[in-house]
């Protein structure tokens, strides 16, 4: 495991927009697993979050690292992507 503190250095400017296909691979980094999150109940005995959650008994929760930014969809954060894993060893 690598543990680096501190900043990344800035990455470099490019002229042309990284092109993506349909299936492309990026690479990125497991950072974190823990497991899925539980119902967090206030002192009235009521959901504390605002949306209910449920998630997986026997689910994960992964934390990636994706070195280059620019390789990811602009619309990431709408929610319409599926992604696959496959995992290699080092």
């Amino acid at each position: 495991m690598k543990i680096i503190i501190g900043s990344v250095p800035p990455l470099k400017a490019q002229s042309q927009k990284v092109t993506q296909g349909n299936n492309s691979f990026i690479a990125a980094q497991l950072l974190h697993v823990r497991p899925p999150r539980k119902g967090i109940s206030g002192p009235s005995g009521m959901e504390r979050r605002n949306k209910p959650v449920n998630d997986p008994l026997i689910g994960r929760v992964l934390t990636l690292m994706v070195a280059d930014g620019r390789q990811l969809p602009a619309d990431i954060d709408s929610g319409r992507y599926e992604v696959s894993l496959r995992f290699v060893r080092r």
